[in-house]
């Protein structure tokens, strides 16, 4: 078989070089030359889109004046699971500043109906063993996600521990006291020791830079801040209120994919603007069966969670304890390849078929378009074409048949996104779309500046910047920690090992940070800072291994993974390209070694 010849695909055959260049024709029309500053930001007369709507108005309390051991900024899962293993470190002092009216971060903000993990809930919520807990089904809801992580709270007693609805406005190292000085919208200053950032990348929503967005009359909202007074219902759907509107979603990415069904099921006719379709592949979920809950023994999460690691990085486990729609899709492009790989000798042919392994794939995700929905230009628009990778795959067994009801109308913009807005609605192809309602399913910011995200800046030693350190990239020790800045440490998606299962990688970045402390505590030390050149070097790893990243996401149609087309600015070239198992491994023999090469300490 050539690559530029026609491979079998079950009884269908499909051209590779037909699907290449298909999928080049279909990135470059949605090329667009403001790349990242399309978005706008959610201020000044669109700083309503951050309101918390699930907080009663006028919340007031006495500022808060302390001396801390740690400061933990966010109350998402990152944040929770650092504040229980320092806790467990025995470093008990400590505070947690959330922004939102209590824990769960993404999943405080995210009760849009159907809002769903899109992992494993056994391998997802993290701490099961140590709370006591068995997710309800395989993939659990958001009011589920979210008393879990209330849960988190209250067995690691990290409640009292929290500022909630309060925002850092500044930072500042203070070389004279040895510890942060951390001033927020409250009227707090809290001198930390440490301070481990855990804000998350989705945390603050995005809107579209669409000509008029300000302009129509009816009523708006983020996803992130679902309105459920104007739709009526819940979580679980039954938005009856909807009944008489006519509701543009805009955004087909994993938010709108969810959301949608519940909305198409309501409202009095429901209009889809689609710039770019997602993967949609079989969702499967199932509830928890009591019978296998019997049979785990101790280290069980650990151990699944391994498991899932070790397939989804394309390596070997005799049993996929998993098996979902992520182990299967890479078990199905690893399987192929390896088969159509038999007579490759060189990483070139090994990649070939990899690739052609892809193509099937996409080709199998298209065809199952065509068997769910009935009308075949709405089916056609419905596609993704970029390789399964381009864009988090989803999995839904709700979203496709939506568009066979009658008052669902998918508007695809072919690339190009919503004309503009009007007083009225929305203009696509020159047509008007009358409508009560917008509803922006358009995710959150990923890949704008430190400070435009975090909303403060951070100032280091000699009143260094990290917003303008950060301003051509990140620039860290292993992802955690930056020379200028001591003592102050990242979680999230940095210049690390990045896996599709954001929790367990959170636990793991947690792990090694609160051990990096309580190694250093143990010396006697306390002052933890890495070195320009150890800094410097990490950037030329980080650079060698994004070769291959880079080569791949030049390929892909704009998204937030290649930073809208601009492949350099891309979050995913920042992590760390050998994989996380390579990652893990590489810092377990760093900490192994005892001798905490790079770092400086005091």
């Amino acid at each position: 078989m050539t690559t530029a010849g026609t491979a079998q695909q079950g009884t269908a055959d499909f051209n590779p070089e037909v699907l290449r260049s298909r999928y080049r024709a279909e990135r470059d029309k949605r090329l667009r030359p403001d790349r990242n500053e399309q978005w706008v930001e959610v201020k000044g007369d669109f700083a309503n889109y951050i309101d918390d709507p699930y907080v009663a108005p006028g919340f007031t309390r006495a500022a808060v004046t302390e001396t801390v051991d740690a400061v933990i900024v966010g109350g998402g899962f990152g944040g929770l699971m650092a504040g229980a293993r320092l806790r467990q470190a025995g470093i008990n002092n400590l505070r947690i500043i959330e922004k939102a009216g209590g824990f769960g971060g993404t999943w405080y903000w995210n009760r849009y109906p159907g809002a769903q993990c899109d992992i494993d809930a056994y391998i997802y919520l993290p701490l099961l063993e140590e709370t006591g807990y068995i997710p309800t089904q395989k993939y659990v809801f958001a009011p589920e996600i979210l008393a879990h992580a209330e849960r988190i709270g209250s067995k690691f007693d990290l409640h009292k521990a929290a500022l909630f609805q309060t925002q850092i406005t500044e930072m500042r190292w203070s070389g004279d006291e040895g510890c942060w000085i951390v001033h927020t919208d409250r009227g707090d200053v809290i001198r930390a020791t440490y301070v481990i950032t855990a804000s998350g990348p989705l945390n603050r929503p995005r809107l579209p830079g669409i000509e008029g967005i300000g302009s129509f009359k009816g009523h708006t909202f983020h996803t992130s801040r679902w309105d459920y007074a104007y739709t009526g219902g819940s979580t679980a759907g039954g938005l009856t209120k909807l009944a008489d509107k006519r509701v543009a979603v805009i955004g087909t990415g994993a938010t709108g994919v969810q959301s949608i069904p519940f909305v198409g099921e309501h409202a009095k006719h429901l209009y889809v603007f689609q710039r770019t379709p997602s993967t949609v592949d079989v969702r499967g979920n199932r509830p928890t069966d009591p019978e296998w809950v019997k049979t785990l023994k101790p280290g069980w999460q650990k151990r699944r969670i391994e498991n899932f690691n070790t397939l989804v990085s394309g390596g070997h486990e005799d049993e996929d304890l998993v098996h979902d729609g992520w182990t299967d899709i890479i078990r199905s492009l690893r399987t192929t390849a390896s088969v159509e790989a038999q007579g490759a000798k060189t990483p070139e042919e090994i990649a070939a078929r990899l690739e052609l392994a892809d193509l099937r794939k996409g080709s199998q995700v298209r065809a199952r378009v065509d068997t769910i929905v009935k009308d075949a230009k709405t089916a056609e628009a419905l596609k993704a074409w970029y390789y399964m990778f381009c864009k988090r795959p989803t999995f839904n067994d709700d979203y496709l048949p939506t568009f066979n009801r009658p008052n669902v109308t998918l508007v695809d913009t072919n690339g190009k996104g919503v004309e503009r807005i009007t007083e009225k609605g929305l203009v696509v192809g020159g047509v008007e779309y009358e409508v009560d309602c917008i509803i922006f399913a358009t995710g959150f910011e990923v890949g704008t500046t430190f400070t435009r995200r975090a909303a403060y800046n951070v100032i280091g030693t000699g009143g260094r910047d990290l917003g303008q350190h950060y301003a051509n990239g990140m620039k860290t020790l292993h992802g955690y920690c930056s020379h200028g800045f001591p003592n102050h440490f990242i979680l999230g998606l940095s210049q690390n090992g990045f896996k599709a299962n954001f929790t367990d990688m959170l636990g793991e970045q947690v792990e090694h940070v609160v051990g990096l402390i309580s190694d250093v505590r143990k010396k006697g030390m306390t002052l933890i800072e890495p070195t320009a050149e150890a800094e410097t070097a990490w950037q030329g790893v980080i650079a060698e291994k994004a070769v291959p990243a880079r080569a791949f996401l030049a390929q892909c149609t704009p998204g937030y993974y290649n930073a809208e087309g601009e492949v350099d600015r891309g979050v995913f070239l920042e992590t760390y390209g050998g994989g996380p198992l390579e990652f893990t491994e590489m810092m377990k023999a760093w900490r192994a070694d005892g001798q905490m090469k790079g770092l400086q300490l005091a």
